[in-house]
Formats: structure tokens, sequence, C-alpha cells
């Protein structure tokens, strides 16, 4: 489920993967890793991505279909 919702938030914004590694100083390939679930996600990525797409962890986790941040 993270995967899959890492690349639909990122396409649904028509942002590149060059664009998202851009913004979290990393190259492309690694993001691309992340979107095929070839590497594990680390907690200050988890955490720059939710601020970015102003969501929380636990809805890029999966864990919950609500997209809204928590206060």
């Amino acid at each position: 489920m993270l995967f899959k919702r890492l690349r639909d938030m990122r396409e649904d914004r028509d942002l590149t993967q060059e664009q998202l590694a851009n913004y979290l100083k990393i190259h492309q390939t690694t993001y691309s890793d992340y979107e095929l679930g070839k590497l594990n996600v680390p907690i200050d990525v988890f955490i720059k991505l939710a601020e970015f797409y102003k969501t929380s962890i636990d809805f890029l986790a999966g864990i919950t279909d609500d997209p809204n941040p928590y206060r």
C-alpha cells in the first residue's frame, strides 16, 4: 500500500520522481526504489513527505484512508 500511495500522490500532483528526489535531497533512483518497494523509506523521509503533501505518516503508510493531517 505504501508504495502505491507514494506513486499515486506524486502523480496526482503531476510531479516527477526527479522533482521529489530534489526536494528530499536524494537521487532519483533512490526515490524510484522507494516507490517500487525495493528500499524501506526512512522515517525522516516519511516526515518530509507528510509535510510536503500536508497529510499524516499514517496516511502515507496506508494505516488510514483519511488524508487529513493530525492536529
